[in-house]
């Protein structure tokens, strides 16, 4: 088969709920690492990309209609380029750069735009049909993120967890302490707080003009989400799901708002448009877990990958693990033999830092573990992920 490459990649900054990005249409938010694309990689014709990809979780306000379709036109790429909106919630993004891989590789495909896209502040209220005339019963459903809609027979079947109550089965089931997640927490900032003064994501992020009722529009070119804290800080901080609980505000990720695209191509394709060959993609891979334990998805994803891949976890210069809650992260990295600090998984902070945006949140990580790897001069990343509903996924790439 083909081989696929990676050629470029970049971000909008991460926005907290209710921060900079608030007032952005998700579609409007989408097109603009796309713009940032064509902007950066000016020798390509853009009505040659066969396709482009992009994952959206929430799919129920302006992030309607194929986001992807509505981002690639606002873009300005042309309207004779198609476009795929990808829903595996948490895993979308990585999914959608996974599909590019795959079309390229069968060679269904050459030149390939994927990502994804999530405003979580934007997302709507929606409110049921009634079920009989002149009801009086209509259901309103806060689409930010979880259940909405619930099927008694998946209740009755599997549970209907929320996100921080399957951190918590977690917890319990692999006995992860609540003083390890506060420090796995901590260790998360304290990265990103040494990554971003050394300018690490400078590479990656395209900055946002935020228009103004009123005079110039306000630059946003840094991640909003990431706070300075301490483990006593930490300590202090009450469970979301009981008082007493182990996951908490402090090591969990958060309710963001952020996009990210990333350009695939053939070799042949790279070499017409004048496109460096910066990663090769080795093999992707999904998998599915009890939905109550969701989080350790990224486990039997990276085992399956690996195996594809025909390498070992010890082969990996950098893991971008996606940080749902510390419980998770630690979980799983105990489950592939990892130590809980070791240097090269989330060496720039993870999501409890960067936050969690849920549609772009995969393609945010293969952008990152690609700039670690021409960083370091590695050659072996993995970025994997858990996804709500009981799934993990996974990627290898291959510095070129």
């Amino acid at each position: 088969m083909r081989q696929v490459f990676i050629c470029d990649a970049v971000r909008t900054p991460i926005g907290r709920y209710g921060g900079a990005l608030a007032s952005v249409r998700t579609d409007d938010l989408g097109a603009i690492p796309i713009r940032a694309l064509m902007q950066r990689n000016a020798k390509v014709d853009w009505a040659a990309v066969d396709d482009v990809y992009y994952g959206c979780a929430n799919q129920a306000g302006e992030d309607n209609r194929n986001v992807a379709r509505m981002a690639a036109l606002l873009a300005g790429l042309p309207d004779v380029v198609p476009g795929a909106t990808i829903n595996r919630l948490c895993g979308s993004g990585l999914d959608a750069v996974n599909l590019a891989a795959r079309a390229i590789r069968s060679n269904e495909a050459e030149l390939v735009i994927a990502g994804g896209v999530e405003s979580m502040t934007r997302a709507p209220f929606v409110i049921s049909k009634a079920d009989s005339a002149f009801s009086r019963t209509a259901k309103i459903e806060d689409t930010t993120i979880g259940w909405r809609f619930v099927n008694p027979l998946m209740k009755a079947k599997y549970g209907i967890d929320s996100m921080p109550e399957t951190a918590e089965n977690v917890a319990a089931e692999f006995g992860v302490s609540r003083a390890d997640q506060d420090a796995f927490a901590l260790r998360s900032q304290q990265r990103y707080a040494r990554a971003h003064a050394a300018k690490f994501f400078e590479a990656e992020i395209t900055p946002v003009d935020i228009p103004q009722k009123k005079g110039d529009p306000i630059r946003f070119s840094a991640d909003e989400h990431p706070r300075e804290t301490s483990i006593e800080a930490l300590a202090k901080l009450k469970g979301v799901v009981k008082p007493d609980g182990t996951v908490t505000a402090g090591n969990a990720s958060g309710v963001n708002d952020g996009s990210c695209a990333v350009l695939l191509a053939s070799e042949a394709a790279a070499v017409r448009f004048g496109l460096k060959l910066r990663a090769r993609v080795i093999a992707t891979a999904t998998a599915g877990v009890p939905p109550r334990i969701m989080g350790i998805g990224p486990a039997p994803a990276t085992r399956k990958v690996l195996k594809l891949a025909k390498l070992e976890i010890g082969q990996m210069d950098v893991i971008e693990l996606n940080e749902a809650f510390a419980a998770q992260g630690l979980a799983v990295t105990r489950q592939l033999g990892l130590p809980d600090d070791a240097e090269h998984v989330n060496p720039n902070g993870g999501a409890i830092a960067i936050g969690h945006p849920l549609g772009a949140s995969g393609a945010r990580l293969v952008t990152t573990a690609l700039n670690q790897l021409e960083k370091t001069s590695g050659r072996f990343a993995l970025c994997t992920m858990c996804i709500g509903v009981g799934q993990g996924i996974a990627m290898v790439i291959e510095r070129v």
